[in-house]
């Protein structure tokens, strides 16, 4: 009987860690299941481009996955009984169905937060999903020049959308709103050239300015002010999937599941979270952020931790830490502001066409992590019973 481990999500962080989990261990002894409701790996770092116009590489699960082993089962996930140990899903056809499981890896990761503003379903456009991206493409694609389009939200994904859509469309009037100042978590350098590059696209940047509500062709601010956009691209943060509030696991107020280290659930040793599903906590006991640095480490860690504990293995740590802060300003111009293991910036950073050759190679390689996702600690050949097992029949380990 073998191991039944499933993976829900199949971006980044549940990719990575169902194709590690597969390098990990043999497939006589484990059937690995990744869940997923699209039949390619979304490049959600890549979204805003895809809203301006490009085109994006084709990466079927189908191909990235050929000959792992890994099972891609295409379908909805719709609720997780962690005390049953099941998942129910919803497949394309309509068909309802329940998967049991040993071990769940919960990677169904984030959408877009609108904050409470109102009007935000109604009116404004995201580019947290791909979805939303191709909506947001058909607008701007429909919009004559002079018309306005204002990105709501001053953080990283905030500033790429709005000087990829400048870079993009130079005739439309490019307008981005922040909470507070421009840039402002970053060094006096990477503020400096931030600010330089937003002139020089013709961005106008609305400061310390809270957006409470959206309508057709503008929208609100705290203030009392009224902005003009006749499309408004709302990129306020990110809101974690729902079912995991729905569920017995310990979440936070946010829907987050509590882990420890080893991204494994606190209240249910069955269940491991990674990427933005999962509260971890990182160095200096701060939170890890929503994103793909700390996601794909956090991968890493879970699907080791589960292939030791299986394996009878000790459990290695992968670090989580914090280098640099990598964002596209368009095409050609880039910021890499350098930041501190707790993520706070230093007098140091990138900026430019060097800077953005840079960010294309995370990019890069952020997408090639996921076919190949056996980076990091070595491991040993042991073949025992781990204190994970639930039946007789061992699993083993493979380099």
């Amino acid at each position: 009987m073998q191991h039944r481990i499933i993976v829900l999500g199949a971006g980044y962080t549940g990719a990575i860690a169902a194709g590690r989990l597969a390098k990990r261990l043999h497939r006589d002894d484990v059937a690995i299941t990744l869940v997923n409701a699209e039949p390619d790996f979304v490049e959600r770092v890549r979204l805003h481009q895809l809203a301006a116009g490009q085109d994006l590489t084709p990466r079927p699960f189908d191909e990235m996955f050929a000959g792992t082993g890994v099972r891609l089962r295409l379908a909805q996930v719709t609720a997780v009984d962690a005390d049953r140990s099941t998942v129910t899903v919803t497949d394309p056809d309509g068909t309802v169905a329940e998967l049991p499981y040993d071990t769940l890896v919960y990677a169904l990761g984030s959408g877009w937060n609108d904050q409470g503003a109102t009007g935000t379903a109604e009116h404004a456009d995201e580019i947290a999903s791909r979805p939303g991206a191709l909506r947001l493409r058909e607008r701007l694609a429909a919009l004559g020049p002079g018309q306005q389009v204002l990105v709501v939200g001053g953080g990283l994904t905030g500033l790429e959308a709005a000087t990829e859509i400048a870079e993009a469309r130079p005739d439309l009037a490019v307008a981005l709103a922040a909470r507070g100042a421009l840039g402002e978590w970053l060094s006096d350098k990477g503020r400096a050239h931030l600010r330089e590059v937003c002139a020089r696209l013709g961005i106008t940047v609305h400061e310390h300015t809270a957006v409470t509500g959206v309508q057709a062709d503008h929208v609100t601010t705290a203030d009392g002010r009224t902005l003009p956009a006749a499309v408004t691209v709302w990129t306020t943060g990110f809101a974690t999937h729902p079912i995991a509030q729905a569920t017995t696991l310990d979440v936070t107020d946010t829907g987050q599941i509590k882990v420890d280290a080893t991204m494994r659930s606190l209240s249910h040793p069955q269940v491991y979270a990674v990427g933005d599903a999962a509260m971890a906590m990182g160095p200096g006991g701060k939170p890890l952020r929503m994103s793909c640095a700390s996601g794909t480490p956090a991968a890493w860690q879970a699907a080791d931790a589960i292939a030791a504990r299986l394996t009878g293995n000790k459990v290695p740590r992968t670090p989580i830490r914090y280098f640099n802060q990598c964002i596209s300003l368009g095409r050609r111009e880039g910021l890499i502001q350098y930041v501190t293991a707790d993520d706070q910036a230093v007098d140091r950073a990138l900026t430019g066409r060097l800077a953005a050759l840079y960010k294309e190679l995370i990019c890069k390689g952020a997408a090639w992590g996921v076919a190949h996702p056996t980076l990091g600690l070595p491991v040993r050949r042991h073949r025992t019973v781990g204190q994970d097992a639930p039946t007789s029949t061992p699993a083993t380990a493979q380099a």
